[in-house]
Parts: C-alpha cells; sequence; structure tokens
C-alpha cells in the first residue's frame, strides 16, 4: 500500500477499489490499516513500554515508527502533544497509539478519475462474445480485447494476461475472419 499526495493506492487498494464504488453510494466508506502488520498488538505495547522510558519528543519519536508524511495526522489522531516527551506518556495514551498504529480509519471520499484508472470494470458481456476469436456474436467482423470486455482480476499482472491472451485470440480471430471474407 502507498499513501500518495491524493491518498492511498498500491495492488491491496486498487483490489479493494472494485467495490468501493457501489458503497460509496450507499453512505460513509472508512478502510482500516494496519500500519505495523508484523507485530501484534502486545509485540507493539512491549516495544512501546521499552522505548517511552526515553525523554525524546514523542513526535521526534514517531519517525522510527511511521512515514514522514504521516507523523502530523498520526499526532493529530492520536491526540498526544508533539512535544510530550515519551517518558510523560500515560498508559491510556499508550494504548491510544498502539491501538491507532493497528487500525487507523481513513474515510474515503472518492475513487480517482477515470483517466487515472490502472484497472476498470465494465464494457462488453463476455456472453456476446465467442471466446475462441474474441469476435463479437451481434456484429461479424468486431472483436474485443482487453479492458473493453466486461473482466476484470484482483491485481498483480491477471488483468495484463487477460489483456494478452484476448488481444492474441482477437488478433488471430480478425485474421481467420478476414482469410474467409477478402476476395
Amino acid at each position: 500500500m502507498l499513501f500518495t499526495h491524493t491518498g492511498v493506492s498500491g495492488p491491496m487498494i486498487l483490489t479493494l477499489s472494485r467495490g468501493v464504488h457501489d458503497l460509496l453510494n450507499k453512505g460513509k466508506v472508512e478502510v482500516s490499516i494496519d500500519l505495523k502488520p508484523a507485530l501484534t498488538k502486545e509485540m507493539l505495547h512491549q516495544r512501546l513500554i521499552r522505548d517511552f522510558k526515553e525523554p525524546r519528543q514523542f513526535k521526534n519519536y514517531l519517525k522510527d515508527l511511521l512515514p514522514r508524511l504521516l507523523i502530523d495526522v498520526f499526532v493529530d489522531l492520536v491526540g498526544i502533544e508533539p512535544d510530550k516527551t515519551l517518558n510523560t506518556i500515560t498508559v491510556d495514551e499508550r494504548v491510544r497509539v498502539v491501538d491507532l498504529l493497528k487500525a487507523i480509519r481513513l474515510t474515503v471520499k472518492s475513487l480517482a478519475p477515470l483517466d487515472e484508472a490502472i484497472v476498470t470494470a465494465g464494457g462488453v458481456a463476455i456472453n456476446e462474445i465467442d471466446p475462441k476469436t474474441m469476435q463479437s456474436k451481434k456484429i461479424k467482423g468486431l472483436f474485443f480485447a482487453g479492458e473493453v470486455i466486461d473482466i476484470d482480476a484482483k491485481t498483480g499482472g491477471y488483468n495484463l494476461q487477460a489483456a494478452f491472451s484476448t488481444g492474441f485470440a482477437a488478433g488471430e480471430g480478425a485474421a481467420e475472419y478476414l482469410e474467409g471474407n477478402v476476395s
């Protein structure tokens, strides 16, 4: 997952975005992100107990835990003064830090515009296409490939593979069609 200047992105977010469009039409949509997935809450508590013995400022310590651009947002959300020293942070404040690190919640405002899309959904229904040649069942001589077809998959190369495979099949199908229809 990537934090960008406009929100979040990356393979995980692209996969989740498929269902977000419909959810946004129904109301508020939130995403919960575990900023420390390799650590359990207990492991994180133990680390903070050890680290919070230092007289460092809270905001400076967060550089060890978070991306630089996330620190100010995190400080606002956790409600701890940025200049507070670690060794004065209370148990309740430490619990809030752990809870927020394990489940920071972001509200989804919108999807990126279509001109920025990496993967799209929708298109020509697959039941209207001959799967061997990718030719339209409705209009002879019209072939489809890639995301113009109503198929989409998880990220990780599956959409590229679908584009390559349907493109190859459409090219072969179009060549065969032309051979039989050109005089």
